[in-house]
């Protein structure tokens, strides 16, 4: 392997171009740029309504549910990518709040389904007013069919993070543990110091 091939970030030929991964690299930084407007919109619009950003998140998403596909806590975790416990704690402030409300469902006396009330509605009625001119500005200048095929990405991406993210966890792990073997093999005064100060940790 050359030193041009160890420095790439990625190896799926895919992903890879006649520059290596400079294409890579430079969607991620647009994706942050990008990512960063939605997060500062996001607070924006939360703030406005006086709720959190989870909790705007959360009254968006019972909002965006119908008769044939009502929200429960399950779906709503599904749907934002979170916990069901972080999920719960939001939804019962949002009840305290008289924002959202929870009914039985009519098919399953176990579950409960989550809709707003008509001061959850307000709200958001209010707060439309400030998303409309914004969330055009973000998207505006895509086309229709390039805004359908970003969502489909986008959703296929987003369902493969938490594999990416426990696979980074793993390999970091076996990584760091080679880094040690080969530490301890060559006996590196860095290592040995780092032994004793794990040594001295545990007396």
């Amino acid at each position: 392997m050359t030193v041009i091939d160890a420095l790439l970030t990625a190896s799926r030929p895919e992903l890879l171009d006649k520059d290596g991964d400079r294409t890579l690299r430079g969607l991620l930084y647009d994706y942050f740029a990008f990512g960063r407007s939605l997060e500062a919109a996001r607070e924006t619009f939360a703030g406005f309504a006086g709720l959190s950003p989870t909790q705007y998140l959360i009254l968006i998403a019972i909002k965006n549910s119908t008769a044939q596909e009502p929200m429960g806590v399950n779906q709503v975790a599904e749907r934002l990518y979170l916990s069901g416990a972080f999920v719960t704690n939001e939804i019962n402030k949002l009840v305290s709040d008289g924002l959202i409300e929870k009914s039985p469902h009519p098919e399953d006396g176990r579950r409960v389904q989550l809709g707003l009330t008509q001061q959850g509605a307000n709200c958001l009625v209010r707060l439309a007013a400030l998303q409309r001119p914004v969330n055009d500005a973000l998207f505006g200048m895509l086309t229709r069919e390039e805004f359908k095929m970003l969502s489909q990405l986008l959703s296929r991406l987003a369902s493969n993070a938490d594999s990416a993210l426990k696979l980074a966890e793993h390999v970091r792990a076996r990584l760091k543990s080679e880094e040690d073997e080969r530490a301890s093999a060559s006996g590196t005064p860095e290592f040995r110091k780092k032994r004793r100060l794990t040594q001295r940790n545990r007396r």
